[in-house]
């Protein structure tokens, strides 16, 4: 943070040329880093494009006032110095402008005294922009005191002992060592006791977030959801679940004996998971699911919905409170910690609503998804007549005693950047690079005179928006959706590949998977893939650069598959792993062999059905767990789970939602499932490095599938 702007015209008087050579060897010699710009418009631009910069410094009597509006909106905190003649008249109303703006006189007798002034303006900003317990962090830090407790690397010296050490102390840099502090350290406060200034980072946030309270989970929101999950249910009670949830629910259903209800959501073809009709969770529907439950007699306490789902299914929140009538309603946000900050969002996230009498409104958040913090930071936020003590408690049992302190700060960072116009100016620009990206497929398409990749979304119209889902359009491919209910967040971008026309698999068709090893061994990560399709995220750290990465990679692929390129030549890695397979094999081969299997099984339609029913509930997946960890059950191949009870929470990856819940069973009616994760075992054995991953089933070592189900008493 040493960077400095300085604006003059490019022809100045020399009194003034004086001034400001003074002005840059003062500045130089103290290490600051100077670009001058001849123009407001440059300057504007330079300070959007380089958060480093500490200082403005303009010639006032060249640019005035009037265009300093960009940095306001910009940035309101960063010190801004108008150079002036003495004899220029200043003749402005400053409370109707919201800049930290002061002003320096051309007299080379004054200089010093000036300069003093904007090294103090610096100093003030760096404390100013800094929230609370990031800023204690880093002034004790450079304190460079002695510790004589944990962590015992003391701040990476035990690393510097040891060739191996050091070079990982070296990669990392000093000062995530000297940041990982013990909780031993009073001025730091504790995150545990919410106190000092780790509380004063959790009301920080809250008040950016516009919580009642807000609290810092650094084991990511997997933690988070058991936390809400073990505050708002005890034992016996019925519960809510949305079916899309993650596998942290069910974790939290395995620990706690609640009785779950379930919400189904939609599939369509594509394999892309929808939202839940409001069929679902009506009065009425609630009560037939519980009348349903072999052990379900009450009315539930805690209902929990994934919103939005992995793909960007959003919901119209007011819906699900008015016909929910929960104590404790839970939104699992894990993929959008950024609703609040842009009003395409607006009555979409679960912050946004007030709760009812004696409710609870839980979101959990998972900050480093989509957010700019470390892997594993998570937020919950609550609104509500909540007890504090309660909560805490839960907080407390799932809470490590060491918390990693970089990461907490991380988590206090990332609300930072969020905080008044900056979290706007930030989700507006991912969204228009999303918008601008997924133009530039369908133009590319419209081009191409024979295949291109498409893009999942309606017919686009020219300002941001979320993308309503509605009954009768055909785009989404849901069959069951109502009005003013789903929306798809643009910033979660699907592409579509040939192979599904019509919600049918079509004669030819390049399957997902294929793409995506290419894509990977270009060094592009894809989110998730289906069959035909495959999601990529516009986060915060999305930049035009990258976005263009992808499209280029995109074309290379075609360019390779329309020149029937080797296997050994597009997918180099899938060659290197299964070399005899693949030697001589070609791109297109490998396509129509995939997409072939896909025919076989009819992939796409086996999806959707084997997601529409659910298994039949013998046992709550609590008392499924305690037999598991009793021993009471057995190893027998997948192929034979028929008739049989689930000891173990089943899920195929992707989409990575649980199929088979511990405590179910599949039967006649449900049988399909079954026949889908057979049909996954099948593609990977005919097909090396194609495998599907799928939780909850051990590969032996003779290659066969096995799942653990519960003994027949």
């Amino acid at each position: 943070m040493n960077h400095i702007l300085i604006v003059y015209a490019q022809e100045i008087e020399p009194y003034k040329k004086h001034f400001i050579s003074m002005l840059e060897d003062f500045l130089t010699q103290r290490n600051y880093e100077l670009t001058v710009c001849t123009s407001l418009k440059d300057a504007y631009d330079v300070s959007s494009l380089n958060p480093r910069i500490v200082t403005i410094l303009y010639d006032w009597d060249d640019f005035g006032f009037d265009d300093l509006h960009h940095f306001s909106s910009h940035n309101k905190l960063l010190p801004v110095f108008a150079m002036a003649n003495k004899h220029a008249s200043i003749d402005i109303n400053l409370s109707d402008f919201d800049l930290t703006l002061d002003f320096l006189q051309y007299d080379a007798n004054l200089a010093h005294d000036d300069f003093k002034r904007i090294l103090l303006a610096i100093e003030k900003y760096q404390h100013a922009i800094l929230p609370p317990f990031t800023k204690a962090l880093m002034h004790y830090v450079q304190e460079l005191n002695y510790a004589f407790c944990t962590p015992g690397h003391l701040g990476g010296t035990a690393f510097q002992k040891n060739p191996t050490s050091a070079a990982f102390y070296d990669f990392f840099g000093k000062n995530i060592f000297h940041a990982d502090l013990s909780v031993s350290i009073e001025e730091l406060g504790s995150l545990l006791d919410h106190s000092g200034p780790q509380r004063d980072a959790e009301q920080f946030i809250a008040n950016v977030f516009k919580s009642d309270r807000s609290l810092i989970v650094t084991n990511g929101t997997s933690t988070s959801n058991k936390i809400v999950g073990m505050y708002s249910a005890t034992s016996g009670d019925t519960v809510i679940i949305d079916r899309n949830c993650h596998k942290s629910i069910a974790q939290f259903l395995m620990m706690v004996d609640v009785i779950p209800i379930y919400l189904k959501p939609t599939r369509n073809t594509y394999g892309i998971l929808g939202g839940i009709p409001k069929s679902e969770y009506t009065e009425k529907a609630i009560h037939d699911k519980i009348l349903e439950h072999p052990e379900a007699v009450s009315w539930p306490t805690y209902a929990v919905i994934t919103n939005s789902t992995y793909d960007g299914i959003l919901y119209k929140v007011e819906n699900l409170q008015n016909e929910l009538k929960v104590k404790h309603l839970h939104f699992d946000s894990a993929w959008v910690p950024y609703t609040n900050f842009h009003p395409i969002y607006a009555e979409k996230f679960g912050l946004s609503l007030t709760p009812q009498k004696d409710q609870v409104i839980f979101e959990t958040q998972s900050t480093h998804k989509l957010l700019a913090a470390f892997s594993q930071s998570s937020m919950i936020h609550v609104k509500g007549n909540f007890n504090e003590h309660i909560l805490n408690t839960n907080y407390m049992m799932h809470m490590s005693t060491s918390p990693f302190y970089p990461l907490i700060s991380s988590c206090e960072v990332s609300a930072a950047i969020m905080a008044g116009n900056q979290g706007y100016d930030l989700i507006n620009e991912a969204i228009e690079l999303a918008l601008d990206f997924r133009t530039e497929i369908k133009r590319l398409k419209k081009q191409s005179s024979d295949w291109f990749f498409d893009i999942w979304q309606p017919v686009l119209e020219n300002k941001s928006s979320c993308f309503a889902l509605k009954p009768n359009d055909k785009w989404h491919g849901f069959h069951e959706v109502d009005e003013d209910h789903l929306f798809l967040d643009p910033v979660k971008v699907t592409v579509l590949l040939p192979g599904i026309k019509n919600d049918e698999l079509d004669e030819w068709g390049i399957p997902a998977s294929i793409v995506e090893k290419f894509l990977a061994s270009h060094g592009i990560i894809v989110e998730k893939t289906g069959p035909y399709s495959m999601l990529f995220l516009f986060s915060l750290g999305i930049t035009r650069a990258k976005s263009m990465a992808l499209l280029a990679a995109l074309n290379k692929f075609k360019q390779l598959y329309d020149e029937n390129a080797p296997v050994k030549i597009v997918i180099p890695q899938l060659h290197q792993e299964h070399p005899e397979f693949y030697e001589k094999m070609s791109i297109q081969t490998l396509a129509k062999t995939l997409h072939n299997l896909m025919q076989k099984h009819n992939l796409p339609k086996m999806m959707y059905h084997a997601f529409d029913m659910l298994p039949k509930v013998v046992m709550t997946p609590h008392q499924a767990y305690q037999k598991l960890i009793r021993q009471e059950t057995q190893l027998i191949p997948l192929a034979q789970l028929k008739d049989k009870i689930s000891a173990v929470m089943i899920l195929p990856y992707p989409p990575g939602i649980p199929l088979i819940m511990p405590g179910e069973q599949i039967t006649d009616d449900c049988e399909l499932i079954l026949d889908f994760l057979l049909m996954l075992d099948d593609i990977g054995e005919e097909l090396p490095g194609f495998a599907t991953e799928i939780h909850g089933v051990v590969v032996g070592e003779d290659g066969t599938s096995y799942v653990q189900i519960i003994n027949h008493e």
